[in-house]
């Protein structure tokens, strides 16, 4: 793929017009699925990362001055995307994300494109890397296949190409030992088959030099095998790009922002011009497009009818204290909402089930006593993930069956990417589903420093805030619900860094938590919602639909 054939496309994007953009994308995404895919080895981010290398993309390719560079641009942005990924998680937490299942990239590689002999072997060999060798043999194995020129991938990797040449030597000579670790492995070696007793089975650094060692020493193992080892870069040239897999799902979503705000928008410059291609003016939809592998831009669906004239207010009328960019109120500044009655108990008694979404609150006053907790019926939730479900990262997702009570707890890390949360969302909803209490001792705009005055769970004035939609409840960092069928709850997490735990639960530790308050050493007493009825709130960002992309559920859905 040459840069400066796509020249006349990117210039027409650039100018904001769809069609162009959309083959831009579709042309130009599996190049960067697979520098991905191979530097992080299908673990479960790499759709993370993906999603956020071409919407940095999308989002900055006006900035491109030269569209003769715009490969070597792609790249360098993916590299960071990768880099950046790599910081916030650790080695540990990576293998047990990768362990669940689905195939690594090796794997993926060596089945789509029907590898066999020393190919096959190369591509099972890349298990063995570190990641720094990981991530510049992605860039490698296209340069050798004619994708990308060695300035490219000195540039994408922020060395000189003298530098480049001396890390891709070791990293060769690294991916030559490993290769021999696949071929013994293969072999019938009784020494080799005895040293492995003791391995986990996952490739790692250690088993490597181990493995490496005993190779050297041993006449069986060391034989290849065949007449002739031939070198890595000779099998690569020529390979294709490993295809997107089917139903690969790419969703860029511009901020949050709603089509009739980008539109308005349009004078502001390219992203202007692009969101306005992107949306229609004259429907709210939500600022997004999907695209899936080889297909076109589709734009997401407009939000359903807004709810009855009976429903609890909506975005159009939240309080004006719902979070913004600035610092959240202290908790001294909240309004005495003692005692700490639901939210919904002032609601209309003709309220139905379906029609009620939470409405962005205020924190009560910290001594507020909560309201009693009602005790519905439990026969006991089962979990798609087990009794603690731990989801970090876009996409993950719990499927919660049965009846009885639901521990969500938040973890919000802004000092490593603040800004704005897209909202889990809870989808395929059979049956019912309550939001019931708010518990866990803080709201998570609760002040956390006696140093910092600043600081609180969204963050501080120095790393920035994590900031929610417009008219979104302020999660606390427990929140609990009633389950009463199924319900799939989806993380969404894009332009913030946050996860999810997710435990089934019981009434008696619902209301442990709730009544936990200040005697206790904690910031307040929790808050219940429950009234027992169906007049409960329901959460928000809930519905009974599968959607393609949970991510673009209306905040106010009817379900």
């Amino acid at each position: 793929m040459d840069g400066r054939q796509w020249s006349s496309t990117i210039a027409a994007a650039q100018a904001g017009d769809r069609r162009a953009l959309d083959e831009l994308v579709a042309g130009w995404l599996p190049l960067v699925y697979n520098i991905v895919g191979r530097a992080l080895n299908g673990h479960a981010d790499v759709d993370d990362v993906v999603q956020e290398t071409m919407l940095r993309a999308v989002d900055n390719l006006g900035s491109l001055r030269d569209p003769d560079s715009f490969r070597s641009w792609l790249v360098a942005i993916a590299m960071r995307q990768i880099r950046d990924r790599a910081r916030r998680r650790t080695t540990d937490t990576l293998r047990d994300e990768t362990a669940d299942g689905a195939a690594d990239f090796a794997e993926l590689t060596v089945l789509r494109l029907q590898l066999e002999g020393q190919r096959r072997e190369v591509a099972e060999a890349v298990r063995w890397l570190d990641d720094e060798d990981r991530q510049l043999l992605s860039l490698w194995w296209l340069e050798v296949a004619g994708e990308l020129t060695r300035r490219e991938l000195a540039a994408a990797v922020g060395i000189s190409r003298q530098h480049a040449a001396v890390r891709v030597q070791r990293m060769k000579e690294r991916l030559e030992a490993s290769r021999g670790i696949v071929r013994a492995l293969d072999g019938a070696c009784p020494d080799l088959r005895e040293l492995t007793a003791r391995w986990d089975g996952d490739p790692d650094s250690v088993w490597r030099k181990r493995l490496a060692r005993h190779i050297r020493g041993c006449a069986y193992c060391a034989s290849p095998g065949e007449a002739v080892v031939v070198p890595a870069e000779r099998l690569l040239v020529g390979i294709a790009l490993v295809p997107l897999p089917v139903g690969f799902t790419l969703s860029l979503a511009f901020g949050g922002k709603t089509a009739a705000a980008a539109t308005a928008a349009a004078s502001v410059g390219w992203s202007g011009k692009v969101l306005g291609a992107l949306t229609k003016p004259a429907v709210a939809l939500s600022a997004g497009a999907t695209i899936v592998a080889g297909g076109a831009y589709v734009v997401t669906q407009a939000p359903e009818d807004p709810p009855p004239a009976i429903a609890a207010p909506t975005a159009r009328a939240q309080s004006p204290e719902a979070p913004t960019a600035s610092p959240p109120r202290s908790p001294s500044a909240s309004p005495s909402l003692s005692p700490s009655p639901s939210p919904s108990a002032t609601r209309p008694k003709t309220d139905v089930y379906g029609t009620v979404v939470d409405a962005a609150d205020t924190a009560p006053d910290p001594n507020a006593r909560p309201a009693v907790l009602p005790h519905r019926t439990e026969s006991g939730i089962t979990s798609t993930g087990g009794a603690h479900a731990t989801m970090n990262h876009r996409g993950d997702s719990v499927t919660l069956t049965g009846k009885g009570y639901v521990l969500v707890r938040w973890q919000i890390s802004p000092q490593y990417r603040s800004g704005s949360l897209v909202m889990p969302t809870w989808t395929a909803l059979k049956g019912k589903l309550f939001h019931v209490a708010s518990g866990g001792g803080r709201r998570m705009d609760d002040s956390v420093s006696t140093t910092d005055t600043t600081a609180t769970g969204m963050g501080n004035a120095t790393t920035g805030y994590t900031v929610l939609p417009a008219g979104t409840q302020q999660m606390w960092q427990n929140e609990y619900f009633y389950v009463d069928g199924s319900v799939t709850l989806t993380v969404n997490e894009r332009g913030a860094d946050y996860g999810l735990n997710v435990f089934p639960t019981t009434w008696d530790k619902v209301e442990q938590d709730v009544t936990s308050g200040p005697p206790e050493g904690v910031t307040r007493y929790g808050l219940v919602r429950d009234t027992g009825k169906d007049d409960t709130p329901v959460p928000q960002y809930v519905t009974r639909a599968t959607p393609t992309d949970p991510a673009t559920v209306a905040q106010a859905s009817r379900v």
